[in-house]
């Protein structure tokens, strides 16, 4: 039996008192951290949970999004007990604390049982099943992972394929665990090959009421890597300590005092911190009830088309979803759903659109409540408590016991050395008893800190005179024209308020002279009707700053997003460049007569590169006089440009 289990079962994470402004989170700190908080890490959590809430549910899985379908849950019990036999079952593999449990699972219940039986033998990895196989298998030989957990079915994403293929690729993989899919039949999926083991099988053969493995766990181990960063470029691995993810728990529940009273419906992906943390480990440290709206969570069409009569149905006391999917929730009329069990709602992930809030307010009576979150704060950075009303932009006050300055940008947009007085915007940095234990790699680490120590955000925004945080955006999102920095936000919030729009985001296009000139790109509301003319007079009518006006407004059918639904503005930025080449391009074809030739074709590789080929049919002194001056043209552009002819 370990020392964690030798000290006997604590209380549950519940709140000291409600949190309505910064003098309550002072109030908070008057107590030492130490005194305040002595759990240790999140096995001790359900450990504390289990002894609380026995029987009560602690999660429930819905196999659709039909509302007269009865779910699957499990009790407070069942998830304790399921998570001690993961952790045996890792331990007789051969997990030890340094080893990495990889996770390719969609949403369903043995996610938890992976999270956290896997933080409590070794380090829990989830790996979001979108990613190349390429990409997967790179995060876990940088994690060093020994076993891999895989949905035993290939109904999203091919999860089961690519794990299959993954055995070959990570050196460091000893065992495929097969998670069967929920309505699978016994005995469907044949035998399995050798180094691959069925997951339920395993689990059972162990003890589920202690670690077999005596492990202590301690605040400072790790418990897991998350990677950011997967969809551009090479992804890094965040590493979270026990402590990190506790004291996010901790935080969470005295800020937003939900307990066992509560129910709520966690539609974020778990491979990602807002699913993980918040919106799971904090909820089930204090007896929450958590709903998992089907594999595919709110990706699920039917999940959506029937979101309000499954809130009538389950009655949550909370919902929290990216701003991408309350624009969508927007347009699914209640139809006399009673929805009034909900008395708290919240977002993050990205700045919420005043005109949302507005019309999220305005057709269902819930003030969308703003948050801060980062995988480099293990998942909450900032909270607005219940009974707080801020405006849009606002994502509450600090944590108790964690810190929060804004500092000027310096000539490159990184932080820089001098901290700005309240009102002013700069860059969020922040200490907390949260914060990540650096990335994998070292290199990765230095640059995610200044010189003395704080986390640079890359977060513009101000504190205001409540001292509430207030964000505008990300630094990487300035729009630079000729030197001077322009906030998308603000074009976003003006093209934003036209009502036949959707979804909106505003982007920088390259330019010959300036650098940078505004552009915006729109999705309009199902059914609505508006010129690209109409959107870009409005917006400008309401942009009051000459060089913010955007140049342009494209209507565009889908937005493109990141798999947590943010907007994914490195492929607007590639579309503007796009747009702004083919604008050239077909200047300088209009201008030379090539009979029989096909105009050149522009291809972007990433936001700062692209490719126009030349139809190799067309020859002569046209087609490189067509070269050249494309060449001199497009090459006055800040991008990486080739002009091929074949």
């Amino acid at each position: 039996m370990s020392m964690s289990e030798t000290r006997g079962a604590a209380a549950p994470f519940s709140a000291s008192f409600p949190i309505r402004s910064i003098e309550d989170v002072r109030r908070l700190e008057q107590t030492p951290l130490a005194e305040a908080l002595t759990v240790r890490s999140t096995y001790e959590i359900f450990r504390n949970a289990a002894a609380a809430f026995d029987d009560k549910t602690a999660l429930t899985f819905l196999r659709s999004g039909d509302p007269a379908d009865e779910p699957i849950r499990w009790s407070y019990a069942r998830l304790f007990a399921g998570i001690h036999q993961t952790a045996n079952a890792l331990h007789r593999l051969g997990v030890g604390p340094e080893d990495a449990v990889a996770i390719l699972l969609p949403g369903c219940l043995e996610y938890h049982l992976a999270l956290w039986g896997g933080a409590a033998a070794g380090i829990a990895q989830p790996l979001n099943p979108l990613l190349t196989d390429e990409k997967l298998a790179s995060l876990m030989t940088a994690g060093r992972a020994k076993v891999l957990i895989a949905w035993g079915a290939d109904d999203d994403g091919g999860m089961w394929s690519k794990a299959m293929r993954l055995r070959s690729q990570v050196p460091t993989l000893t065992t495929v665990l097969r998670v069967a899919p929920h309505d699978e039949r016994p005995g469907s999926a044949g035998e399995l090959p050798a180094g691959v083991a069925d997951f339920a099988a395993l689990r059972a053969a162990e003890p589920d009421d202690h670690l077999a493995s005596g492990r202590d766990i301690a605040p400072e181990d790790i418990a897991a890597y998350f990677h950011t960063g997967g969809t551009t470029g090479a992804p890094k691995l965040a590493r979270h300590s026990h402590g990190a993810q506790v004291f996010t728990a901790f935080a969470s529940i005295q800020m937003t005092g939900q307990g066992p009273q509560d129910i709520t419906i966690n539609g974020y992906p778990l491979f990602h911190v807002a699913g993980v943390l918040p919106a799971s480990l904090a909820s089930l440290s204090a007896g929450v009830e958590v709903i998992i709206p089907t594999t595919t969570l709110l990706r699920n069409r039917q999940v959506m088309a029937n979101y309000w009569k499954l809130v009538e149905k389950h009655r949550p006391t909370s919902l929290s979803a990216v701003p991408t999917v309350l624009a969508a929730l927007a347009n699914v009329p209640l139809d006399g759903a009673d929805i009034s069990s909900i008395r708290y709602c919240r977002t993050g992930a990205a700045v919420l659109p005043p005109e949302l809030a507005a019309r999220f307010e305005r057709l269902f009576g819930l003030h969308v409540h703003e948050s801060l979150g980062m995988t480099e704060m293990a998942g909450i950075s900032t909270i607005t408590p219940p009974g707080v009303i801020g405006p849009p932009g606002c994502v509450g006050l600090r944590l108790p016991w964690s810190q929060i300055r804004i500092v000027a940008l310096d000539a490159h947009g990184n932080a820089g050395d001098r901290e700005l007085p309240r009102g002013e915007q700069g860059m969020v940095l922040f200490k907390s008893p949260n914060l990540f234990s650096g990335f994998v790699d070292p290199a990765d680490t230095a640059k995610a800190f200044t010189a003395d120590g704080w986390l640079a955000t890359g977060d513009l925004g101000w504190i205001d005179a409540q001292e509430r945080l207030n964000l505008s955006g990300r630094s990487k999102d300035l729009i630079i024209r000729s030197g001077h920095n322009i906030d998308p936000k603000t074009i976003e919030d003006a093209l934003g308020a036209h009502p036949a729009v959707q979804l909106c985001a505003a982007v920088g296009a390259p330019d010959a002279y300036a650098g940078e000139l505004p552009v915006a790109f729109a999705t309009l509301v199902p059914g609505a009707t508006a010129s690209e003319a109409e959107l870009l007079a409005f917006t400008a009518a309401r942009v009051d700053e000459a060089p913010a006006k955007p140049r342009s407004v494209v209507v565009i059918e889908h937005m493109p997003m990141t798999n947590v639904g943010k907007i994914f503005k490195p492929d607007l930025r590639a579309l503007a460049a796009r747009h702004v080449a083919e604008a050239l391009v077909e200047e300088a074809w209009a201008d030379l007569d090539l009979p029989g030739a096909a105009r050149p074709r522009v291809q972007t590789e990433g936001e700062k590169a692209l490719t126009v080929t030349i139809d190799a049919a067309a020859t002569g002194p046209a087609v490189q006089a067509l070269r050249a001056r494309l060449q001199d043209a497009l090459g006055r552009l800040p991008l990486k440009v080739q002009v091929l002819v074949q």
